[in-house]
């Protein structure tokens, strides 16, 4: 018997096209965006938005709301996220910026983290776990320096016990972060910083992850289970709790099993209600973006391997350091290897791995190269390294317009 077979039955089948359309749909990629919700409304509806240290163009963060609504003010950006208590960072699909709203539903998670106790690195005594707690409550929010230093050495790794207390606190919900300074965090008493309907709301685990997969559902539109377990990291287990009472539907979409067969998947109810239509965004995507952050829900959906390459020795990289997928089309086009020379953009790689009209996919590369040459204050953009250099005067003529 098949997976499909064995699971409840589906309540429709989906093309590959209908599926991609409705993926990119949910994650805000098709259609006319919620300019009105701003970066707090992309962030509404994603549900996480992962961070990380690399800046190349701009920080991932910053990358996902401009994926979606266009050259949104940079500025704008940092204050939709941080400092406004709309907020918090805590561990979804990795280090996230999340609604404030989703609070209680990590509560399963916190607990976890409270119930393994020793976490990062060594153990820290209950002396210094209180007076971490005792400084922020007498100070307000301070930062790990602040606090009484991060590092014990020049190591990046080498946490001071006061660092290690406080992230603990942060995963066991003592503390949150709902500010930067500077990319550092800002640690602040959870019941101080947390809005008090939502700092007592705590909820079973069971509520937490009904709720969770629904909203990663909602996310992703139509899903395997594997998808619906990645998008917050969730535990098989867990997932297979609740996922029948989460509120997605079973389907079947053609293409996405072993050599193109159908494959069993869950669908949110509102992504099958209407069709799929309006205008795809043409843009450079963050490799951490949520539309490409799952590797094998990419190629599935999309036909690209990407791997980030930030860690590969740069003897082995393929498409460069921080190689982001362009998206054009509705499809992923190709990858650009982004970096910034005073005011101009440079290209160190481009390749295009669409073969199907190649003048329109070089006119949507130079669309996204100046487009996001401009929201980050460039003038100019130099393309060096091209897959195939026949392409680079039409390329290049495009750029200079």
């Amino acid at each position: 018997m098949t997976a499909a077979a064995a699971g409840p039955a589906p309540v429709t089948v989906l093309g590959a096209d209908d599926a991609r359309r409705i993926a990119l749909r949910a994650q805000g990629l098709l259609g006319a965006p919620d300019r009105r919700a701003g970066v707090r409304g992309v962030l509404r509806h994603l549900g996480a938005v992962q961070l990380d240290t690399i800046s190349v163009l701009a920080r991932s963060h910053e990358l996902v709301p401009y994926a979606r609504l266009g050259a949104v003010g940079r500025p704008a950006v940092e204050a939709a996220y941080w400092g406004a208590g709309t907020t918090f960072e805590y561990w979804s699909h990795a280090a996230c910026v999340l609604p404030v709203e989703e609070w209680p539903l990590f509560a399963f998670r916190r607990r976890r983290y409270r119930d393994r106790g020793n976490l990062w690195s060594h153990q820290v005594s209950p002396e210094t776990y209180r007076a971490v707690l005792d400084k922020l409550r007498a100070e307000g929010p301070l930062t790990a320096t602040e606090l009484g230093g991060a590092k014990r050495t020049a190591e990046w790794w080498d946490w001071s016990d006061t660092k290690i207390a406080v992230e603990r606190a942060l995963a066991f919900g003592d503390v949150v972060c709902t500010d930067r300074r500077s990319w550092k965090r800002v640690y602040a008493l959870a019941e101080q910083a947390v809005p008090d309907a939502l700092f007592g709301a705590d909820r079973s685990d069971e509520e937490c992850l009904r709720t969770l997969v629904a909203q990663a559902g909602s996310a992703l539109g139509v899903a395997t289970r594997a998808d619906l377990q990645d998008y917050h990291r969730l535990r098989a287990e867990d997932l297979d709790r609740v996922l029948a009472d989460s509120g997605l539907v079973p389907v079947e979409v053609a293409g996405w099993g072993p050599d193109g067969t159908r494959a069993a998947a869950w669908a949110d109810p509102a992504a099958l209600a209407t069709a799929p239509r309006g205008r795809h965004r043409t843009t450079l995507l963050s490799p951490f973006d949520s539309l490409v952050w799952d590797r094998a829900r990419t190629e599935r959906i999309f036909g690209m391997t990407h791997r980030l390459e930030a860690y590969t020795p740069k003897h082995k990289r393929v498409h460069g350091y921080f190689a982001m997928p362009l998206l054009a089309g509705g499809r992923l086009i190709g990858r650009v290897d982004p970096a910034r020379e005073g005011r101009t953009l440079v290209a160190r790689q481009v390749s295009l791995t669409d073969d199907r009209g190649a003048a329109r996919q070089v006119e949507a590369l130079a669309a996204a190269l100046r487009e996001a040459a401009a929201w980050v204050g460039c003038d100019g953009v130099r393309v060096e390294a091209v897959h195939d250099e026949r392409l680079r005067p039409a390329l290049e003529k495009l750029l200079a317009l």
